[in-house]
């Protein structure tokens, strides 16, 4: 069984919506704790859109289980997770204008910057992972950067799952499925822990839970969206039994 870790992000895009008070992203990490995460992450996005820096230390303050921070590569976002000490960190791409992340990370173009980053974080005690695409020339770049785990963007595959009607018969979308088990093979074998998430659903979310050697699952918006209508703590519930 995968590890589930649950995003709050978007708990904060809709605080961040009226610039109030609530609700609280505290309150959503004790809720999906309580619902039986394994891990909470939180993007701190350098335009601040939903997660603030006070939301990142007080749910560090109160959490009970591993907190992830996403991050980009930036030397202020660095100082700052150094600053928290979460007990990991997903390099992520970034740009101002996107909805979300769009693609993973391009590791194998930026060796250098992505080794002094790693190296900088681990000094810290915070254990590292590179939100990357299904690309075999990417997770050797991770490797060669010394991350400690590549989590794979499985949003083209969500895409596909999607646009066929969930058929895992489909060309493509087994195609896509094959793409992101050979990628945790590849990954497991250079010695970095298998990561997946990016789009996952209560309904698509089963075949990637069920690849070998795959060790968490980092999902987000489908557990907010539930939550709407089912609580916090029960859409948390609901989704760990799927992983």
């Amino acid at each position: 069984m995968a590890e589930l870790g649950v995003n709050i992000d978007h708990v904060a895009t809709i605080r961040q919506a009226r610039r109030t008070y609530e609700p609280d992203p505290l309150w959503a990490a004790v809720e999906a704790q309580l619902g039986g995460a394994d891990c909470i992450t939180m993007h701190l996005r350098e335009d601040r859109r939903h997660v603030q820096d006070q939301d990142l230390e007080r749910v560090k303050a109160a959490c009970q289980v591993k907190l992830n921070m996403e991050m980009a590569a930036t030397d202020q976002m660095v100082e700052i997770a150094c600053r928290i000490r979460p007990h990991m960190a997903t390099l992520v791409p970034e740009g101002r204008q996107e909805v979300t992340t769009e693609g993973g990370l391009d590791v194998a173009g930026a060796g250098p910057r992505m080794a002094q980053v790693t190296a900088r974080l681990q000094e810290n005690r915070i254990r590292v992972s590179a939100f990357i695409d299904a690309k075999a020339d990417q997770i050797d770049a991770a490797a060669a950067a010394g991350f400690e785990m590549c989590e794979i963007h499985t949003g083209p595959y969500a895409d596909l799952f999607h646009e066929f009607g969930g058929d895992l018969a489909n060309d493509r979308v087994a195609a896509e499925v094959a793409a992101i088990a050979e990628s945790g093979r590849r990954i497991s074998q250079a010695g970095m822990r298998f990561n997946a998430g990016h789009a996952l659903t209560y309904v698509n979310v089963a075949p990637i839970a069920a690849l070998d050697g795959i060790r968490e699952l980092h999902i987000g918006h489908s557990i907010v969206s539930r939550a709407v209508f089912v609580g916090f703590r029960r859409a948390v519930t609901q989704m760990k039994r799927l992983t």
